[in-house]
């Protein structure tokens, strides 16, 4: 039988579609290995994802030298139902003020 901290660790409120969009967001030149890293996914599925953001309009990449750099549009929507209405901003916007709390009192 799973401890309670077991069945805490194997479900999680975001995808990881989610957070590769927002680990592009926190940083738009970052490398597939890098955010397979940091959110513990196989770069080959960050690819997939990267994929499925860049086909269905939540991301454009350009080729930069050696290394893609990312924009994001953060006025397409959420795919499921219950939240088509509301842009993906929300989401990044929650986060990156989670994230870069400082940055409103400056």
């Amino acid at each position: 039988m799973n401890t309670p901290a077991e069945r805490a660790a194997s479900w999680t409120f975001l995808t990881h579609h989610a957070r590769v969009l927002l680990e592009i967001a926190r940083d738009p030149q970052a490398r597939l290995r890098d955010i397979a890293v940091r959110i513990g996914i196989t770069e080959r599925a960050v690819q997939g994802i990267v994929t499925d953001l860049h086909e269905h309009g939540y991301l454009t990449r350009e080729r930069i030298g050696r290394r893609n750099h990312y924009s994001l549009n953060l006025d397409q929507s959420f795919r499921y139902p219950t939240e088509a209405g509301l842009p993906v901003r929300v989401l990044i916007d929650m986060f990156a003020e989670h994230d870069f709390p400082a940055a409103e009192e400056s």
